[in-house]
């Protein structure tokens, strides 16, 4: 097979991706959520946290680190507030419940948040925070995640990356949506570029000693680094004490990455947040102030008479038209270790490619 990428439908990579962990052993919501979620990464251009983590949670299910067939029940609740209990299922189960339950919490109280403890990987945290755009509502999504991260100079991590999202409805052709990880780079883009071959530009990660690299892999296996030094640094820990130390849940090194420890639980704890801003200003008002808002923004000059200002969804929302239209580009080394998976589990599905 040759080393270029080619294009895969989204529809015909997710019904694959949902007979992978049906197969696995997930029930059918488990392995939908997981499949969708994993195949919309994809279409926003986010490869890192997309179908390339199919055989990592793969490998999790099997050996029990996941449970694909979780019960979520209430911990704790009280008017506005609650805290969930994953029951160890994949992230991506526990992030579309606890923000599901914190949109209609907030239906009632006009502002809501919800935790979910015992949890896993939950991919892009954006996934969750534009759950509430569906009902024109602001939606915030964080997660704690492993220690992975050092501050400049520092030998051992003390913090992750924690990501977080928040997804602003504007009621025009797409929504403000900030989705980002507290490090200089999501790990899952040192995966990408050691499957690739690539070097990384330093300061994004440091070997096991803290010392900068440029090598990927040896990145992975040491420590992230902070999106804009101590100010990335301070937020990561915000993050780990709003999800893990005031819901109850893990947070520092009680949480366990599925890397290291793949056979174990994460201990992953995600705190979900809605508002409800049309309880202050009308969906007309907000709609002509949001306009007025993001035309000043585009309309700032840029040096470069060939470039455009660009808000934060906007590269993902232009993705997204291109790779429903086209497909989604699949690298050949990622096309094999998929069609091998399904060779394994001789799936009825297949992978279509498209005519682009």
């Amino acid at each position: 097979m040759s080393d270029k990428p080619f294009n895969v439908s989204a529809e015909s990579l997710e019904t694959f991706v949902t007979q992978v962990f049906r197969k696995a052993g997930c029930n059918e919501s488990s392995a939908t959520d997981m499949a969708q979620c994993l195949v919309q990464t994809n279409l926003w251009g986010i490869d890192s946290h997309g179908v390339l983590r199919v055989k990592k949670y793969l490998d999790r299910l099997r050996s029990g680190g996941m449970n694909g067939s979780p019960v979520l029940r209430t911990l704790k609740s009280d008017t506005a507030l609650e805290v969930l209990d994953a029951d160890n299922g994949s992230g991506y189960v526990a992030g579309r419940a606890a923000m599901a339950r914190a949109m209609q919490l907030a239906e009632r109280q006009n502002i809501a948040a919800v935790g979910i403890v015992n949890s896993n990987h939950c991919g892009a945290t954006s996934l969750y925070a534009r759950m509430a755009l569906e009902r024109d509502m602001i939606g915030i999504a964080m997660s704690n995640v492993a220690p992975n991260m050092v501050m400049t100079g520092g030998s051992r991590p003390i913090t992750g990356n924690n990501p977080i999202a928040v997804a602003v409805p504007t009621f025009g052709d797409f929504p403000f949506v900030l989705d980002i990880s507290l490090s200089a780079v999501a790990g899952g883009k040192l995966l990408m570029a050691a499957k690739n071959g690539e070097e990384i530009p330093l300061g994004w990660a440091t070997d096991s000693d803290g010392r900068p690299t440029t090598d990927p892999q040896t990145g992975f296996d040491g420590f992230l680094l902070p999106l804009g030094g101590h100010k990335g640094f301070g937020l990561s820990l915000l993050v780990d004490i709003l999800c893990g130390v005031i819901t109850g849940g893990s947070f520092q090194h009680q949480l366990k990455s599925m890397y290291r420890y793949p056979n174990d639980p994460s201990n992953t704890a995600h705190l979900m947040i809605v508002i409800n801003p049309l309880v202050l200003i009308s969906k007309e008002q907000m709609k002509e102030r949001m306009s007025d808002f993001t035309k000043t923004i585009k309309e700032s000059p840029m040096w470069d008479p060939d470039s455009e200002m660009l808000l934060p969804g906007e590269i993902e929302h232009r993705m997204e038209q291109e790779r429903r239209r086209d497909g989604i580009p699949i690298s050949a080394a990622l096309h094999d270790e998929l069609a091998a998976i399904g060779s394994e589990l001789n799936l009825d599905a297949a992978l279509e490619r498209t005519a682009a």
